[in-house]
């Protein structure tokens, strides 16, 4: 398929500007795959479309607050840094983005704070990239506390507004623990505990992998021709208890369902020869775009994404690219919330 396939008309005032007050009572459109049939329903209702022995799986990746605003010696001018990857603990060495980027160059040093943090560029990416190494003297631990201090929640631009101290607590799934994602993944955003207790008193069981969510997920296409487009690495890890009960749903035949592209992203990168799940710990730049076989999920939880976006073709490819171009629409006229604080979709058989 074709990049320009995937364009859509996205109103501004249907991009949401902040989440739902109560997580769990955000809008789900419900898209049933075989008969086409689409429902409205909030998303505290997911938990009717799934039964014992289900398994949902999750993204328990933590954001940290990746976005830096600081000044540029000698000139003072004044510098966005957006953190994007560790490339070495010990060292302090991170790649980055860089904003404006014409006036950040190799041997530059940036000031952040008060000037406690202090870094140099040590090479170009990309146009917008850069390698830079923090001139830290203490320890690692002590280096995040620093960034968590010194940094911002980093909101998708789209999100037109400053950010608000709220934010911390709901750019933040309920569920995450791993800190190493520079934004949020969105579709765990609905989740509360209370929802979380009714699955478990409903037998259904969450599990919940690990992917970093880094420049791969959000980086935009700019080829036609899709199968020419090179996603970024991210890190992701599966672990043995979570392959346990997803195959065991699959022997079971139960619903194995993705909370979130992530998710879908990840377990698709750890399938065994036999078509079944595996443990694994790596990077994985795996790009799904119609037409895709699934190996694993029968179900998938996902917001409302941009136009011509990697997380629009996973879900086309998932869904089937009728029916979900046809759900966009609908939710356009139904005024569902859109993308990173929006509404969600369920995807199921």
């Amino acid at each position: 398929m074709k990049l320009s396939e995937f364009k859509y008309d996205l109103p501004s005032d249907l991009i949401a500007m902040y989440p739902a007050e109560n997580r769990d009572e955000s809008r789900l459109l419900v898209i049933h795959k075989k008969t086409g049939t689409i429902e409205h329903k909030s998303f505290k209702d997911i938990i009717d479309y799934f039964d014992d022995g289900d398994v949902l799986v999750g993204n328990n990746t933590k954001v940290f607050p990746a976005r830096l605003y600081g000044h540029k010696e000698k000139t003072g001018a004044k510098i966005e840094v957006f953190l994007l990857r560790e490339l070495n603990k010990s060292m302090f060495l991170w790649d980055v983005l860089v904003d404006p980027a014409r006036k950040i160059r190799v041997g530059n040093k940036l000031y952040f704070g008060d000037g406690s943090l202090v870094a140099e560029v040590i090479d170009n990416t990309t146009s917008r990239g850069r390698t830079i190494r923090f001139l830290y003297d203490g320890e690692p631990e002590d280096f995040y506390k620093t960034i968590d201090g010194l940094g911002e929640t980093p909101l998708p631009k789209y999100i037109s507004r400053p950010t608000e101290e709220s934010d911390r607590d709901r750019f933040q799934t309920i569920f995450a623990k791993h800190k190493g994602a520079v934004a949020a993944p969105t579709a765990g955003l609905h989740f509360t505990p209370q929802l979380l207790k009714r699955f478990e008193i409903k037998n259904i069981e969450m599990e919940f992998i690990t992917l970093h969510i880094g420049l791969g997920t959000f980086r935009p296409v700019d080829v036609e021709d899709l199968t020419k487009h090179k996603m970024d690495s991210e890190p992701f890890n599966v672990e043995e208890e979570v392959v346990a009960s997803v195959n065991e749903a699959l022997d079971n035949k139960r619903k194995v369902c993705a909370i979130g592209t992530t998710s879908m992203r990840t377990l698709e990168s750890a399938v065994s020869a036999s078509g079944r799940l595996k443990p694994k710990e790596g990077w994985t730049d795996k790009f799904i775009f119609p037409p895709y076989e699934f190996k694993i999920c029968n179900a998938m939880v996902t917001n409302f994404h941009l136009p011509q976006s990697t997380l629009l073709m996973m879900a086309c490819a998932f869904g089937g690219y009728d029916l979900v171009m046809k759900a966009y629409e609908e939710a356009k006229k139904e005024k569902y919330r859109f993308l990173t604080y929006g509404d969600a979709m369920l995807i199921i058989d």
